[in-house]
């Protein structure tokens, strides 16, 4: 895991490498870093603070538990229980909410399972599992995983007892939605990862709009009481940019085929 974790926050760092005059590192989940956003982030962010932030691309209970031992100074993550968890048990300072979009059902465009006539996000999985449709789950404890898990629940459904219909891969938004379009099965995905997913197939967006599919994006601080050595005054600048206009318009501005990706949410500071 350390060397995959390398591998990806050393990815992510070219081009800024001896540029700026500080560093920071920050986990951040997997379908942040699918949308495509951080690309449009980062260099602001390099030329507005001349603050390299290096990412560590994980999901949301890997990027807590990177800041519980505080090899990151701060976290960027959508799990919010998860999340004020966190910051109850004293590993981040506070949760600043900076932006949102929404979860959305993908799967064949065959629907099988005839989850376009769904009237809820619950009665989409409750038609997937009476269909014994193939569908697909991150199952990697991220915060699109938490997510669907808290629907199968409220569904009335243990996904521990399913068939060979139901894979858990383990894996990141991009590797999990390339595994349903191979399947042409059912997925769980944000609409930020699924815009800028460019290995679509067979599949398309057959159900949303559900108010309980709302994702939030918060920012969380590593507290510097539990780990001396992060720098909170980096996450700190850091936040303060994050919360500004600009990483408003940015955010904001931010489309693929005219579609918009997050909306900005963030209170000043």
């Amino acid at each position: 895991m350390i060397r995959k974790l390398s591998v990806a926050l050393c990815a992510l760092a070219i081009g800024t490498a001896a540029q700026a005059a500080d560093v920071m590192k920050m986990a951040v989940t997997t379908s942040f870093h699918n949308s495509g956003l951080a690309e449009v982030l980062l260099p602001e962010i390099l030329t507005d603070l001349d603050l390299e932030v290096q990412l560590l691309v994980v999901g949301t209970g890997q990027a807590l538990k990177l800041g519980e031992t505080g090899d990151v100074d701060a976290i960027l993550v959508h799990s919010r229980a998860a999340e004020e968890a966190f910051v109850e048990q004293g590993f981040g300072t506070h949760r600043r909410e900076i932006m949102y979009n929404d979860f959305v059902f993908i799967g064949p465009e065959a629907d099988p399972a005839g989850v376009k006539g769904a009237e809820s996000a619950v009665d989409s999985l409750q038609k997937i599992a009476s269909a014994e449709a193939k569908f697909v789950s991150r199952g990697d404890d991220s915060g699109t995983h938490k997510m669907e898990l808290s629907l199968w629940k409220t569904a009335g459904l243990d996904a521990g007892s399913f068939g060979e219909w139901y894979s858990a891969v383990g894996a990141g938004m991009g590797a999990a939605l390339n595994t349903a379009a191979g399947l042409d099965a059912y997925i769980l995905s944000d609409r930020a990862s699924w815009l800028n997913f460019g290995n679509k197939a067979d599949l398309g967006l057959l159900f949303s709009g559900d108010p309980v599919l709302f994702n939030q994006y918060a920012f969380l601080p590593v507290n510097p009481e539990k780990h001396g050595h992060v720098r909170n005054d980096l996450a700190m600048k850091l936040e303060y940019w994050l919360t500004s206009d600009k990483a408003k318009g940015l955010i904001d501005g931010y489309t693929i085929g005219g579609e918009t990706l997050f909306v900005f949410n963030a209170e000043p500071m």
